[in-house]
């Protein structure tokens, strides 16, 4: 790819990323939760309290709760779901483990770099 289209590209890429930005300005959600993370930063300054020490207050027992869920359940935790998109051909392969036929595939051809970049998103 040449500079110039490159420099094209990410010229592109920052106006759409300005207009978005600018629609989330615009967002009353937006607005109003910043206002909350202000008034809540002025309350923990004011009170000398970190935000550790604001979510021990809430939240006395999380470290509890997932550990019985776990016993509960018996066994090892649930493999996260990753998601890759191949740029040429435009298939998605969703998969838990790296032992997929597709996947194996993809990198035997391209290389597991390679693939590792077509990484959409992961999943719980």
């Amino acid at each position: 790819m040449s500079l110039l289209s490159e420099y094209m590209k990410k010229e592109q890429l920052l106006k759409q990323l300005s207009e978005e930005l600018q629609q989330l300005e615009q967002d009353q959600r937006l607005t109003s939760e910043l206002e909350f993370k202000e008034k809540l930063e002025t309350l923990m300054k004011e009170y000398d309290k970190t935000p550790a020490a604001v979510i021990e207050l809430l939240d006395p027992q999380p470290a509890s709760r997932p550990a019985s869920s776990q016993a509960s359940t018996g066994g090892r935790r649930k493999r996260k779901l990753k998601i890759y998109k191949n740029p040429n051909t435009g298939e998605v392969v969703e998969t838990r483990g790296g032992n997929q036929k597709t996947l194996k595939a993809w990198k035997d051809q391209h290389g597991s770099e390679t693939v590792e970049s077509w990484l959409v998103r992961v999943e719980e």
